[in-house]
């Protein structure tokens, strides 16, 4: 199709602040959406702008997997929506984003989760969170790679690796893991090659590809976002998040998609009849008064990437005290030794979790399933003899371990590790030091910040911290097919809380940002140069 872009109606006004067309590696939603609503751009100016960024980095760091067809139409109905009062839908109009391809779009675009066995399936509607957007006017402009099933396939497999999206690369030095299983929302909200996107975690998939791509990440709490048509793992982790280059950006895209859903009874437990703007909640002394532990203790579990923020992270908690924060330092825990049978547990757990949710969240719910597959057991079947799935190079231990222990989740092993899990996270263990010490937040380098959040469900948001050094040993995985650390390697710090403290936590992160303003001093190795200004007024074969 040909896109063509409309002459600007009107000039901004000179004492607006904001430039004309900002660069899209770091633009803002106040940015873009002044430039819409002055007329200084388009909708269907983004979508080309940002189409055009895709197509020049897109073969070499496989972050997107499908651009929407629809796109350009979607944008020009907001466009001519926006020059009648009345019709305007608030922040989001004509903003695109990407959505993480395990999120359903019941639209011309594929929903694979990574995997050829969902290509051509086709859903009922939307993802509650996906029509959620699209109520609130933004373009989804197509689907980002992740970490094949959620980083829930083989043991073999790279962070950032689908069999339908390819190896997905991180920008900021060579070969770097882009980090999972949100990699190709991390990677592409990174580079702008959208204003953000949505992910999902249900151990630390939002988190961590946000501290390795220089980006604020919210891990909201398990409920307060709809996984209705999320391709789950477990119902008691799962959660949608948004991903963005400014916590404020994040906390919007957090506006857009919180609240209740008849279709996920997680999200009955909400506390209250409407969430908390999140946006109001980022202000400057969003730390002065805050409680703030710092348990050093779970730093001793081995994460290479979180190597670079160790040597600055005294200077962070300064800063957290220069902002008012209270510091309680050095917390411990008594049951820690316990960490490695925890985390045993918790795959035993997740495991028979995916084993239940897989069909009756996702499959049964499909109305048109290519391979009729229904179970786990079909699914690897499946996956074992498709080519191209890459199986055995890429393996399916994973689910090898789940179906050979021959048991459902009614089943009392899985309580057992239910019941491990329950007396780490306990009174010894997290729970206990936020009521023990009265605390407002745990803070830690990012790498490590979602470790037990995840299991208890609770939030956790990540805003960048610094970079490694021009010196820095480059470090390869296990499989020596990525490198997890390197010169400029993005960190990033995280801020946990109890459930719902989002609005507590987007405060103190906010202040944060704004006092280091790490962001736009790091900047990738690879990168796009399409701008604005190079598709305003022009002619763009899409």
């Amino acid at each position: 199709m040909r896109l063509t872009s409309y002459i600007p109606s009107f000039l901004w006004l000179a004492a607006s602040g904001f430039a004309d067309f900002p660069p899209l590696l770091d633009a803002t939603l106040d940015e873009l959406r002044h430039g819409l609503d002055s007329g200084a751009f388009t909708s269907v100016d983004l979508v080309a702008a940002y189409i055009a960024r895709i197509r020049e980095v897109n073969d070499q760091l496989h972050a997107v997997v499908e651009i929407n067809p629809d796109a350009v139409q979607i944008a020009t109905t907001l466009d001519e929506d926006l020059r009648w009062p009345g019709t305007h839908r608030g922040p989001l109009h004509g903003i695109p984003i990407l959505v993480k391809d395990n999120i359903a779009t019941n639209d011309e675009m594929n929903n694979t989760a990574g995997s050829y066995a969902l290509v051509g399936a086709k859903v009922p509607e939307d993802s509650t969170v996906v029509a959620k957007l699209r109520k609130a006017g933004a373009v989804i402009l197509g689907k980002a790679n992740l970490s094949q099933w959620a980083s829930f396939r083989g043991l073999n497999m790279s962070q950032g690796w689908s069999a339908y999206g390819g190896q997905t690369c991180g920008a900021y030095f060579e070969g770097q893991n882009p980090s999972g299983s949100s990699s190709g929302s991390a990677v592409a909200s990174s580079l702008g090659l959208a204003w953000a996107s949505l992910g999902t975690e249900t151990g630390g998939s939002i988190i961590h590809p946000s501290h390795l791509n220089n980006l604020a990440g919210i891990k909201p709490t398990v409920g307060l976002t709809s996984r209705y048509l999320v391709v789950p793992i477990t119902l008691r982790q799962d959660t949608v998040g948004p991903l963005a280059r400014t916590v404020k950006d994040a906390a919007a895209l957090l506006n857009a998609i919180a609240g209740p859903d008849a279709k996920d009874n997680y999200t009955g437990a909400i506390p209250w009849d409407e969430p908390p703007d999140y946006v109001a909640a980022c202000r400057e002394d969003g730390l002065q008064g805050m409680r703030i532990g710092i348990t050093r203790q779970i730093m001793n579990y081995s994460d290479p990437s979180g190597g670079p923020a160790v040597s600055v992270f005294d200077e962070a908690i300064d800063v957290l005290k220069s902002l008012g924060a209270e510091i309680i330092d050095n917390i411990t825990f008594s049951n820690y030794d316990l960490v490695d049978e925890a985390l045993a547990a918790a795959a035993v757990v997740c495991g028979l979790e995916f084993l239940d949710q897989l069909p009756t969240a996702y499959l049964d719910l499909l109305k048109f399933n290519p391979h009729k597959i229904t179970s786990l057991l079909q699914l690897r079947d499946y996956t074992q003899s498709e080519p191209q799935e890459q199986y055995p190079e890429i393996g399916t231990a994973s689910w090898d371990n789940i179906l050979a222990m021959n048991v459902s989740i009614q089943d009392p092993s899985y309580w057992s590790n239910r019941s491990l899990l329950d007396e780490w996270l306990g009174p010894k263990g997290y729970t206990g030091a936020f009521d023990e010490h009265s605390l407002d937040a745990v803070v830690l380098p990012s790498a490590w910040a979602f470790m037990i959040p995840s299991f208890l469900g609770w939030p956790v948001v990540s805003v960048p911290l610094g970079a490694a050094p021009d010196d820095s040993p480059v470090e390869p995985n296990e499989l020596g097919t990525m490198n997890v650390t390197g010169p400029n390697q993005p960190f990033g710090l995280g801020f946990t809380g109890k459930a719902w403290s989002e609005e507590k936590l987007i405060g103190m992160a906010c202040a944060f940002e704004a006092k280091t303003n790490v962001r736009r001093k790091i900047k990738p190795l690879i990168q796009p140069v399409t701008e604005l200004r190079d598709v305003v007024n022009t002619q763009l074969e899409l």
